[in-house]
């Protein structure tokens, strides 16, 4: 399964409503409602139903580099020099 991912634009309005989310616990106290607008612009932007708002925060995808050529999975960092779902080795040099 392809989880969704999101640009620095959308992540950075999703890091604020994380953050946000941890200020209004003090004072909810309810993990559902805290991160209720978190779980909804993820849905609303990606069309994905994540149930966990911790995951949300590690589907940006800067934090992983480009497709691999042979398998079409991401390289699991920009500066991997081979991909771990298949060992396909990349062409720094481009």
């Amino acid at each position: 399964m392809n989880i969704p991912m999101l640009d620095e634009e959308e992540f950075a309005i999703a890091r604020n409503l994380y953050e946000r989310g941890f200020h209004n616990y003090k004072v909810v106290r309810s993990r559902e409602l805290v991160f209720k607008e978190l779980l909804d612009y993820y849905k609303n932007t990606t069309g994905f139903d994540e149930t966990e708002p911790n995951a949300i925060i590690h589907h940006r995808r800067a934090q992983y580099g480009p497709i691999c050529e042979k398998c079409g999975k991401p390289y699991r960092t920009p500066r991997a020099s081979f991909c771990a779902a298949c060992g396909n080795k990349r062409n720094l040099q481009e």
